[in-house]
């Protein structure tokens, strides 16, 4: 009678521990291999060392750490996969940009541009694009002897 209790007792800690476990991962904390292993630890050392735990059950712990330590690998490369998804595409959004401010070059545009006296009210400039530039960061372009960004023309003839 007493092994059966020592065996409940030992099952309600890990019960315990994987519901810990369970409960760090959802509120964000980091979690790593080693509290797998630190668990299983805590397991050895509190068995009852008349009714030792089986090996398959080692076995299949060891097992679970192996999948465990594959899951966290292939998590890794699927974030620096998806960075990199994240570079092209930044890139490739830049290059567009480069390619729509060069396009406009001869070009007539209007461009709608928030009047500074009222932000909400519009003020309507239209010309020919005579330069491109990037200096800032995005596409400018130039209509006389201001420039403008490619976000606020609202037409191209040419």
């Amino acid at each position: 009678m007493t092994t059966s209790v020592a065996s409940q007792i030992t099952a309600m800690k890990s019960d315990t521990a994987y519901s810990n476990l369970n409960k760090e991962r959802t509120t964000g904390m980091k979690n790593d291999s080693n509290m797998f292993l630190t668990l299983m630890l805590k397991q050895l050392e509190n068995q009852d060392p008349t009714e030792p735990t089986d090996n398959t059950e080692w076995l299949s712990q060891l097992a679970q750490y192996s999948s465990l330590e594959q899951m966290s690998q292939m998590n890794s490369g699927l974030e620096n996969c998806a960075k990199y998804i994240s570079a092209m595409y930044d890139d490739m959004m830049l290059n567009s940009e480069i390619n729509q401010t060069l396009s406009m070059i001869g070009k007539d545009v209007t461009l709608k541009i928030p009047s500074e006296s009222d932000p909400t009210q519009f003020e309507t400039i239209s010309g020919t694009v005579s330069e491109a530039s990037f200096e800032s960061g995005s596409g400018q372009i130039k209509i006389g002897d201001k420039y403008y960004s490619i976000e606020n023309v609202v037409s191209i003839r040419g």
